[in-house]
């Protein structure tokens, strides 16, 4: 295959043309410890011994493997987004009657309840954060991704979690309000530790291009448009007024949980709202299935914001076929300039500590095939 973007700009800052969204498999010596942990077995001390060494090892192998930006892994997180809900003042970690439901499977029943006012005082996240940017060094960026302002109220909202809102906020624009100015907050506090590159997942536009989810919020009583422009609001509020330096992207994704997933549609229903409007410097967007419909929303993507498209799945070991991702990266730049795209993964190997459905080794040569790829593109 011959190179077709060979005149591109290269990229030397985020997103890079070759990727990650964030999490990786857990090894089994950290799902061992956390095991032990949980029955009593050994410290938290101890437990952090083990974080450490997994991630400092993960680390190393993310920048022998080419990426230029690493994670944690999310390595001390169970969820990808309610260990950072229960670091805010005002957050308390609750069980549901159930979890969240996908296709065949059902996750446990953890939820984040309001408890107070929401405030920020610090977190737990941010000491995660300074161990990543020692152990990353100064040749690779280290990235915090966090789960996004809007993925916050819509926990905030689920089930019964919804009756504790009108205790502490009778007024819903005040919790609008505190639950940006806390994220506006915990990224300074980022910042201050040296992190350049904030990443928000976020699964809530995902769920608005469901036309089955749009049926069950219109019954009880949800507009979509409402809901999408509440959903910019809180993004964008919490990401207004930061540094230049600092890159904030979003990536938007439609469940991953054991190798399944949630929701389905393409991305026209939300395309103007979230393409257009949303204030960060890059999507990064799940296009590994045919779920996810076709390019033809890219043409929303405003100004010169940036698209990783996720077309390698990371919930199945078997490789693509080169050739047809290199099709695909054409197709897509009928809508968006080359120069403007980059590739990854659809979302991490393991938004929850159960990891998806395939191996280390498997991981790691998915990353390999889309450095290939990527270098071949955009040589």
């Amino acid at each position: 295959m011959s190179i077709f973007f060979e005149n591109t700009t290269k990229r030397t800052k985020v997103p890079f043309r070759y990727d990650v969204v964030g999490s990786f498999l857990r090894p089994q010596t950290l799902k061992d410890a956390r095991e032990k942990y949980a029955a009593g077995k050994i410290t938290q001390a101890e437990l952090k011994q083990v974080e450490d060494e997994e991630i400092k090892k993960l680390v190393a192998k993310q920048k022998e493997s080419g990426l230029k930006a690493v994670t944690d892994g999310e390595f001390r997180r169970s969820y990808w987004h309610l260990d950072f809900f229960w670091g805010f003042d005002g957050v308390e970690h609750v069980i549901l009657e159930h979890g969240y439901f996908f296709h065949g499977e059902e996750t446990r029943a953890d939820s984040a309840r309001l408890s107070g006012k929401i405030r920020f005082s610090g977190h737990p996240f941010l000491a995660h954060y300074s161990f990543l940017k020692q152990a990353a060094g100064d040749d690779v960026t280290a990235r915090q991704t966090i789960p996004a302002p809007a993925q916050f109220f819509a926990e905030l909202v689920r089930g019964e979690n919804e009756k504790e809102i009108a205790k502490y906020y009778p007024d819903r624009k005040e919790l609008y309000k505190d639950i940006s100015a806390a994220y506006h907050k915990a990224i300074l506090a980022f910042y201050e530790l040296g992190c350049r590159n904030i990443q928000l997942d976020d699964c809530t536009w995902g769920m608005l291009c469901d036309q089955n989810f749009w049926a069950a919020m219109a019954g009880g009583g949800y507009d979509v448009l409402d809901l999408q422009n509440l959903y910019l609001r809180l993004n964008n509020d919490a990401i207004t007024e930061l540094p230049e330096d600092l890159t904030v992207t979003t990536h938007v994704c439609r469940g991953n949980y054991h190798s399944t997933w949630a929701t389905s549609g393409g991305y026209e229903p939300v395309a103007e709202t979230l393409l257009g409007k949303e204030n960060v410097s890059a999507y990064y967007l799940e296009y590994d299935t045919d779920r996810a419909g076709d390019f033809s929303p890219l043409k929303q993507v405003s100004g010169n914001k940036l698209v990783v498209l996720g077309l390698i799945s990371s919930k199945t070991g078997e490789l693509e076929n080169k050739e047809q991702i290199i099709a695909r990266i054409q197709e897509a730049a009928q809508y968006i300039p080359a120069e403007r795209l980059c590739l990854s993964p659809q979302c991490g190997f393991a938004s929850t500590e159960e990891g998806n459905i395939l191996t280390e080794e498997q991981q790691w040569k998915k990353l390999a095939l889309i450095k290939e790829i990527a270098e071949e593109v955009w040589k």
